[in-house]
């Protein structure tokens, strides 16, 4: 019998302990169609936060239904490896011990963190079963095992082969304090107080002339190669094929017109830095404008910069051109202003664009066949609004940089010969034939220290950890999935990403639908964020109101496209609801209707009882037809109505 109060720790506890030992969640255990939904791999560092806790939520509602109407359902879980932030946690305990991982060595440090994964990463793990995720966990896998390390070897050896992968040298995102690049996902973007620096460039030829330019870094003149002006700006037309004299350095750099400059903005000329500011990037490349790297790895400035600024931290390089500008009487005004500055979202300092050689996907080419995809109705968003999200970044995708300057994540299969020259393959034996072969005598191979960016592996998600590049019933059985379930903010970085794996090296699409849940904000609709202390923990409310509470708080505020304002009073309210089906339960097994009492509703007699089942009936079609259409707070209020003004 149960008790007489519901007690939903000890309840929830003793649940996912008698689920776990039946092995409840295999997907071997129905024989139906097949019913698949990838998990989002959470970090190996990370911890269940509340849009964790609405994410999972959803996809156990969907996986559960599936499972009950008969279908074979998987639902794949796993961690990523998280290459920065993961690094970071172990160097971090380094530096506890005054251990530098550079001392340490590779292979030492790479082992030290495998140990730091086994004792330690995965605490979201747990935190997902407390959650009551009803997930395969026999299945579970890690975007760094052997299984998926040869998928990742596979897909870069292929796309290398193709064309598809390829080196160069362009700008990165450069964080100084990780010397590493990351990607736009792991940029944010803080409007800053600063200065807008007006600077006297002299023309050359002309004692008396000068074009002003307006910068916000002043430091990185040592590295123009030009000045832009617009076509059209009656100030400058004249100018126009002409030259100035770089101040600081004395190089001659011409005049260019092009529209990127704004009459409207600041002097209307700019500097152009090629090698430091995306956008002087591609006017460089657009006038054929030298680029030159004037900072090191950690953000000094180097030797191709004039004999008093080398050296120097790139803050104090700034103060000391700046001093130097006004000694020479170049320094026109300074005026206070607010701009967006990007810094490192886990370093916390400023990004510096960076000129290096990197690995490259073609991701223009592969957008091309995922945007059809959703262009034909192959695959669908939900809501529908976000498709346009998807078209304007895939559109617009520019090469996705895919090489990290760190030790800890799948070290790209590349090995360099004597003279530079490359060669990919899947493993240093293949490398070193193909070496021999090209040639002529067995040669000294180094493989590249760079590791691939942790999306390269994610991106592979959907058929990886299903056993490609092999084949297997398993991957034949549930490739391509039926529904992804994610949030907004990955739609570029990981959902792109699958999407233009998946159909290049599956030839299917991963999945039907795309999901995009709500953001889960505080009580006022602000985002949750450490800054503003308004975090809510899910875990806190899960121990003083139950699971069951808080996962029927979120699927009832869940409507499509709009986010959840999330309020303690809520989850109090949805608790007593859950109390009120453990009194229910508890009603029906003290009056005999229990399963295992062999109680069969379709035998029921009497008109209330008749009644009463025809509406638990209407009550199940409209939860059935809410979930198949993802509308997942209308399946919640159906059967809360139902229970609390039928029953």
């Amino acid at each position: 019998m149960l008790d007489k109060t519901y007690h939903p720790g000890s309840v929830e506890k003793e649940v996912q302990a008698r689920w776990e030992a039946k092995n409840l969640f295999s997907s071997s255990r129905n024989s139906g169609d097949p019913w698949t939904v990838m998990m989002p791999p959470p970090n190996v560092t990370g911890s269940l936060h509340m849009g964790h806790a609405l994410n999972m939520t959803l996809q156990d509602v969907a996986s559960r239904y599936y499972r009950m109407r008969g279908r074979k359902v998987l639902w794949q879980p796993g961690m990523d490896h998280a290459g920065i932030a993961t690094q970071m946690v172990v160097e971090r305990q380094l530096a506890e011990e005054g251990i530098d991982r550079r001392s340490l060595g590779r292979d030492k440090f790479v082992e030290r963190v495998w140990k730091w994964k086994e004792a330690s990463g995965g605490t979201i793990g747990t935190q997902l079963r407390r959650l009551g995720a009803s997930t395969d966990w026999e299945r579970e896998r890690f975007t760094l095992d052997e299984g998926l390390s040869k998928a990742v070897r596979k897909v870069f050896v292929s796309l290398y082969g193709d064309g598809l992968i390829y080196r160069d040298k362009r700008l990165v995102n450069w964080d100084c304090e990780l010397v590493t690049a990351i990607s736009d996902l792991e940029v944010e973007q803080r409007e800053t107080q600063g200065n807008l620096w007006y600077i006297k460039y002299p023309i050359e030829g002309e004692g008396s002339e000068w074009i002003t330019v307006a910068t916000t870094r002043p430091e990185t003149m040592l590295g123009d190669t030009g000045v832009a002006v617009h076509p059209e700006d009656p100030r400058y037309k004249n100018f126009i094929g002409r030259n100035v004299i770089l101040p600081l350095v004395g190089r001659r750099i011409p005049i260019v017109g092009d529209n990127y400059s704004d009459p409207e903005k600041g002097s209307g000329a700019v500097k152009i830095t090629p090698a430091h500011d995306f956008n002087d990037f591609e006017v460089g490349k657009r006038h054929d404008l030298e680029a030159i790297n004037i900072l090191d790895s950690k953000g000094c400035l180097n030797d191709l910069v004039p004999d008093p600024y080398k050296g120097m931290d790139r803050n104090e390089a700034r103060e000391r051109v700046v001093a130097d500008l006004r000694s020479l009487g170049l320094m026109e005004s300074i005026e206070e202003h607010i701009h967006t500055v990007p810094f490192g979202d886990r370093s916390g300092t400023v990004i510096e664009p960076w000129l290096t050689d990197q690995w490259y996907v073609d991701a223009k080419t592969l957008a091309e066949p995922a945007i059809e995809a959703v262009k034909s109705g192959q695959v669908g968003f939900i809501p529908k609004n976000w498709e346009n999200t998807y078209f304007e970044w895939m559109t617009n995708i520019q090469p996705w940089c895919v090489s990290r300057q760190l030790w800890w994540g799948h070290r790209i299969p590349a090995w360099f010969g004597p003279d530079g020259e490359i060669f990919v393959a899947m493993t240093a034996k293949e490398a070193a034939v193909a070496a021999e072969e090209h040639y002529g005598y067995q040669v000294a191979l180094s493989q590249d220290e760079d590791v691939l960016d942790t999306w390269f592996s994610s991106a592979l998600w959907p058929f990886s950890t299903l056993g490609w590049p092999d084949s297997s019933r398993v991957l034949d059985q549930h490739y391509p999935g039926n529904v992804l379930v994610t949030g907004f903010d990955i739609i570029f970085f990981w959902v792109a990403r699958m999407m233009m794996m998946g159909i290049h090296f599956m030839e299917k699409a991963p999945f039907s639908d795309i999901y995009i849940h709500a953001l889960v904000r505080d009580e006022k609709g602000q985002k949750m964020s450490k800054s503003k202390g308004n975090i809510i923990d899910p875990l806190e409310l899960m121990d003083l109101y139950g699971t069951d509470a808080l996962r029927f708080t979120l699927v009832a505020m869940a409507a499509q496209g709009r986010d959840i304002k999330l309020a303690e009073q809520r989850i109090v309210g949805y608790r007593n609801f859950i109390t009120k089906l453990w009194n229910a339960a508890r009603f029906g097994e003290m009056n005999g209707c229990s399963l295992d009492a062999g109680f069969d509703p379709s035998e029921c007699g009497g008109a209330i009882n008749r009644w009463l089942v025809g509406k638990a009936a209407d009550c199940t079609s409209s939860v059935e037809m809410a979930i198949e259409s993802y509308r997942f707070n209308e399946a919640a209020d159906t059967l809360y109505h139902f229970t609390w003004g039928t029953c």
